[in-house]
């Protein structure tokens, strides 16, 4: 099966890199919606949506957030923080990830009708996919490595981040998979290691999560702890838990046929 390169849609004035993978399979499957991690986009996620989908038979999005990838960029991403024509520009503010899930992505989604997903995040894309199911009507959501409050380890492996970033080789590595790598970077960076950001906590809303739940986490994550998918099951009395063994913050590159297995098994159940 040939899949098409990414395009481009615009999304409340937004252009938005996406890419849509076909389904393998006669049956009725819900599609598969990935959500990035912090600094990643849809080039980041290499062909593993593209397997993933195949494996499953079920139709794939794939999409970059405003910043990243080929997505257009935020004016001014390490100035102030405000609104120009409708659109949020400057930093990003700490309800970043509240603003994709309840308002990108709903608008997104209808405008490529996609109705009741299942919800893959990464990281930052996890917790937007927790969020978005906690409000929406969604048929799953898996979130691999989320972060659902703000730990020290979390802000201590993004410090590191921002060195690497400014005295290492991490800009260089990054650059290959975003049209603006500063843009990209920065975003993310500056709001994590704001103030205001260290009072994040979405473990609240997670109770209002009725849909079927994986979540997903390597016990070498760098970048949070057990207690990030502990807390969710302690809110979602139907969340399943997978804990990987060698496994740090990406889960489907260090252990993907355990994520994959594990992808099967909850699509089936269904």
């Amino acid at each position: 099966m040939q899949i098409k390169p990414p395009s481009k849609i615009s999304i409340q004035g937004v252009t938005l890199e996406v890419l849509q993978i076909p389904a393998t399979s006669a049956d009725p499957l819900p599609t598969l919606v990935f959500l990035h991690e912090g600094l990643g986009s849809v080039a980041m996620w290499r062909d593993w949506p593209t397997r993933l989908c195949q494996r499953l038979g079920c139709a794939g999005l794939v999409y970059s957030r405003r910043g990243y990838g080929q997505s257009d960029a935020v004016p001014g991403v390490r100035g102030p923080s405000g609104e120009s024509a409708g659109q949020r520009v400057g930093r990003l503010l700490p309800d970043y990830m509240h603003h994709e899930a309840l308002v990108v992505l709903p608008a997104l989604l209808q405008l490529l009708g996609i109705a009741r997903p299942v919800l893959l995040g990464h990281s930052d894309g996890g917790t937007i996919a927790l969020i978005h199911a906690s409000r929406f009507d969604v048929a799953g959501c898996v979130a691999m490595a989320p972060h659902v409050m703000v730990e020290d380890i979390s802000v201590q492996a993004i410090t590191a981040a921002r060195q690497a970033y400014e005295n290492g080789p991490l800009r260089q590595r990054l650059d290959t998979y975003h049209a603006d790598v500063d843009c990209a970077f920065w975003q993310w960076n500056d709001v994590w290691l704001s103030e205001a950001f260290r009072s994040f906590d979405i473990r609240p809303e997670l109770g209002g999560i009725s849909a079927p739940l994986l979540a997903i986490q390597g016990e070498t994550d760098p970048y949070g702890t057990m207690a990030q998918i502990d807390d969710i099951a302690a809110c979602v009395p139907q969340a399943q838990l997978l804990k990987l063994p060698d496994c740090g913050h990406s889960p489907h590159r260090d252990q993907p046929e355990a994520v994959e297995k594990a992808m099967q098994t909850f699509m089936q159940q269904l």
